[in-house]
């Protein structure tokens, strides 16, 4: 168990922790000595990762349902705040892909879903926890935001603009609550191998013209290479970094 991280005995909420990024993000996190909530809408995948947790001699606990949902995020906190007596991380990663569509061809539904799933719900899960994150003195908040928080080429219109969002969000908690000792920090990953789905069609006018900038991606991460900066950002070695948007993409960003 590590010495320098600090976050033994800490209790850490993950979204979209039954695969994926928010998957390795909670293992690692166990892996540190913190207790974890693992939130997820597919409820057997949460609980297949808090299994793996618990049986390695970690503490976990699930909560299954639709982020979206403020009495789910309600759920969270409460569940969070009861089992574990406190609340000292927050891991806003739950997220959607669009379809890679441009503006002109992207539908209501697929706005309204994609903003309320990747911007609206980490919202309102920080509005939620923040009495229980600054209560702590030394709360965190990490955002999983994007390469397409960073560029207008990485995805469709509604994906581009909830993950700006995200980083908006990032740097407005952390200039609120910096003096009341809480960070807000976020990952942008780059391509990343995970289970996601993009239900893209090729032929379409927003994927045909991101198809050409999608060769600057470069070998693609792991999730656990994602969960390890999440983890860091959320960590003691951390103490001094707030209000940062951190590529995690081989280098994508530099092109």
């Amino acid at each position: 168990m590590s010495t320098t991280t600090g976050l033994a005995g800490r209790a850490v909420v993950v979204t979209g922790a039954g695969s994926g990024i928010g998957r390795a993000a909670a293992l690692r996190f166990a892996a540190e000595g913190a207790k974890v909530l693992l939130a997820d809408l597919n409820g057997e995948a949460a609980e297949a990762a808090a299994r793996e947790i618990t049986e390695a001699g970690g503490t976990a606990v699930t909560v299954v349902g639709d982020l979206g949902d403020q009495a789910v995020v309600d759920r969270v906190v409460a569940t969070a705040v009861e089992r574990f007596g406190s609340l000292d991380v927050l891991v806003n990663n739950a997220g959607i892909m669009d379809r890679m569509s441009a503006a002109g061809d992207t539908g209501d539904a697929e706005w309204e879903r994609v903003i309320r799933v990747n911007l609206t719900a980490p919202f309102l899960l920080t509005r939620a926890a923040l009495p229980h994150l600054l209560a702590t003195g030394r709360g965190a908040v990490v955002f999983t935001a994007s390469e397409a928080s960073l560029r207008g080429s990485a995805a469709g219109a509604a994906y581009t603009a909830a993950k700006h969002g995200v980083a908006g969000l990032t740097k407005s908690v952390a200039v609120m609550y910096r003096e009341k000792g809480l960070r807000a920090n976020a990952v942008a990953p780059g391509g990343t191998a995970t289970n996601i789905q993009v239900d893209a069609d090729r032929e379409a006018h927003g994927p045909a013209v991101l198809g050409s900038y999608m060769r600057n991606i470069g070998s693609p991460a792991q999730a656990e290479e994602q969960a390890a900066a999440i983890v860091f950002l959320a960590s003691d070695a951390a103490s001094n970094i707030n209000g940062v948007i951190l590529p995690v993409d081989g280098g994508w960003a530099a092109v």
